[in-house]
């Protein structure tokens, strides 16, 4: 099993032979075929690959690249044992609009599993519940054709849209959750959103320091989606 392409690369095969005559291209591509299968041996395990798939939370909004949250989970994965390799699919600003656009792009690599992490811009956007609801819900029946393991991160919304958008918003993911049977990590800032100290000056971003409790908390779900010890009961946030 190969890596993960650099997110946002488009890769080319054989863009190196143009101008080979027709002897040259055939030893090209045949010295490329053995290349490819010798490096392709295995020397152990195979990493599982993980999509990390979302907006700026998962893509790391404001912080340098290492403190990304999926960089800072597959450190948590690694150190606790996990063969991982996680691929950074965040995109900031998306909506789960965006998210649904682009996931099939992002599929490409046949993740082994993938974690989903939308909502927040539809709700700082005041986007009908019932629009995201479908973008989720489009999304997961694709994701469930790709075979992947599925762990839905979930998002709540703020009180400032008035109490029946909340109610409408934050019944989304549960939905979700129940319909696809995958499980839900109800919300991907618990601990975090309400807390100065663990965001960036906008309020809205975690910090470094915000993305380490992230991690702490999201991590037991993903080693059990991956076949780890369960994860402790429920979230607070």
């Amino acid at each position: 099993m190969t890596g993960f392409r650099a997110y946002n690369h488009a890769g080319r095969l054989f863009n190196a032979i143009k101008s080979r005559g027709v002897a040259g291209c055939v030893a090209g591509l045949f010295a490329a075929v053995l290349g490819a299968l010798l490096t392709a041996a295995p020397s152990g395990a195979a990493p599982l690959r993980i999509l990390a798939f979302g907006d700026s939370l998962t893509a790391g909004y404001g912080l340098p690249a290492n403190e990304a949250f999926p960089v800072r989970l597959q450190a948590k994965l690694t150190a606790d044992g996990y063969a991982v390799q996680i691929a950074n699919g965040g995109v900031s600003g998306d909506t789960s609009a965006g998210g649904l656009a682009r996931l099939d792009w992002a599929l490409a690599d046949k993740p082994d599993a993938v974690l989903v992490e939308f909502g927040a811009n539809d709700m700082l956007r005041g986007i009908d519940p019932k629009v995201t609801y479908d973008n989720l819900d489009r999304m997961m029946a694709r994701l469930t054709r790709s075979g992947a393991k599925i762990l839905l991160l979930g998002m709540r919304a703020a009180s400032n849209w008035g109490r029946e958008y909340q109610d409408a918003f934050d019944a989304i993911f549960p939905a979700i959750a129940e319909k696809y049977h995958v499980p839900l990590y109800p919300f991907f800032l618990d601990g975090v959103a309400t807390d100065a100290a663990l965001n960036q000056s906008d309020g809205l971003h975690p910090n470094p320091q915000g993305v380490a409790a992230i991690v702490d908390r999201v991590s037991p779900y993903v080693e059990r989606l991956l076949g780890g010890a369960p994860a402790a009961t429920g979230s607070n946030g």
